[in-house]
């Protein structure tokens, strides 16, 4: 059956008045540009200046967007969405980290994480990202194929140690581990890291997720590329699929460096390339498990009608929906509503730690202008039905 997305009662059932009305003030700020610039701008110098400002951003922003500073903190609002049939996925959104300690310790991080999901019915997957665990510039240089040197070849090593850790103590406690995608030319190198790691932990059933980012336009050939080397070598699939999150970044730097983007040309060519990859994977689920990790209303239905086409039923533990805390509430609980998979990203971490992620988030909603459009509309449909004075 399919959910209704334009049912507001249900998206919004856990927020009290106070909090339906800080998402709108919210929403309303990233819905301008100027003010979204001006705020990254102070927000950084005040945490630069170490200005005591975390209180403020503790109660407006990180709140919205995350679900604490530590697991313990975030198990309330774990607790609360699960009651609504909501699962959460524990992101520790610490980034931009440069050495070997604060590898170790996202390392140690995400160890924990799986023993927390391990104990937790309302936590099915535990996640991590490639430059959590290792250095930028070295996954570059891997991915250039670039030589390294003695030092670098014993970094390389603890990365892949770390990669090791962490799938094997998935595998072991029957744990899924969903790992983040990069910008594209750091990601071969946590490509044929994830892929070796499938290669040893995914035997059985899929332990290990790899993510693509579908704003690529040669990521569906890395699908089938990657589908025929399981089916050929006996292991299976697990696939996070994205639309990306570093396509201003990604175009800049193409056109400074003079090579191709590997971004779609337009929207459209991204959400025909998603919605492409979804179906592929959809006619090949003895292989490859599904987690659609998307805010699109219209590629969550596209995925139900081939479910429904197939008699999938919406319970499939190989077919995940995912979305953002704080962000397209009506598709995620609307879906749980109706019985299909449907997780929450909940980012956390120390508040200083976590702004760079939080930054990230509100440029990336400010240039995707009806994703913010739709989420103003549905919060005043909301505070409309309760009420509330604009």
């Amino acid at each position: 059956m399919n959910p209704n997305f334009e049912n507001t009662t249900i998206a919004f059932q856990l927020k009290t008045d106070s909090e339906l009305e800080r998402a709108y003030f919210l929403f309303k700020l990233i819905a301008n540009e100027p003010l979204v610039k001006i705020g990254t701008a102070v927000t950084n110098f005040a945490i630069k200046a170490h200005l005591p400002i975390e209180g403020l951003i503790r109660a407006t922003v990180f709140d919205h967007f995350c679900g604490g500073v530590t697991e313990e903190d975030c198990l309330t609002v774990i607790d609360k969405m699960y009651e609504k049939g909501v699962f959460s996925i524990l992101d520790y959104s610490v980034e931009g980290k440069k050495n070997e300690d604060q590898f170790d310790f996202a390392l140690a991080k995400t160890l924990q994480v799986l023993d927390f999901v391990k104990e937790k019915d309302a936590i099915p997957f535990a996640v991590f990202k490639p430059t959590g665990f290792g250095r930028f510039e070295l996954y570059e240089k891997v991915s250039a194929g670039k030589v390294l040197n003695v030092d670098e070849a014993e970094e390389w090593k603890r990365v892949i140690d770390r990669y090791n850790q962490v799938c094997k103590k998935a595998h072991d406690l029957d744990v899924s581990l969903l790992i983040d995608a990069e910008e594209s030319w750091i990601q071969d190198a946590a490509d044929n890291l994830v892929l070796e790691m499938m290669r040893k932990y995914n035997k059985e059933k899929p332990v290990v997720f790899n993510t693509l980012q579908m704003y690529r336009w040669d990521r569906l050939e890395y699908l089938e590329k990657l589908n025929g080397i399981a089916v050929s070598e006996n292991f299976k699939i697990g696939l996070k699929v994205v639309r990306g999150a570093y396509m201003e970044k990604e175009n800049e730097r193409a056109e400074e460096m003079n090579y191709e983007s590997p971004i779609c040309k337009s929207k459209q060519a991204t959400d025909d390339n998603f919605n492409a990859a979804i179906s592929y994977m959809m006619d090949r689920l003895e292989t490859i498990s599904i987690f659609a990790g998307t805010h699109n209303e219209e590629s969550c239905l596209k995925l139900i009608q081939q479910m429904e086409t197939k008699n999938i039923n919406a319970d499939n533990p190989n077919i995940w929906f995912g979305q953002l805390y704080g962000m397209s509430d009506h598709i995620t609980f609307n879906l749980t509503a109706e019985g299909y998979n449907a997780a929450k990203y909940v980012p956390y971490g120390p508040v200083r730690d976590v702004m760079p992620y939080l930054i990230r988030r509100a440029e990336e909603n400010t240039s995707v202008a009806g994703q913010t459009t739709r989420e103003l509309a549905l919060l005043q449909r909301e505070k409309k039905r309760r009420k509330l004075n604009d």
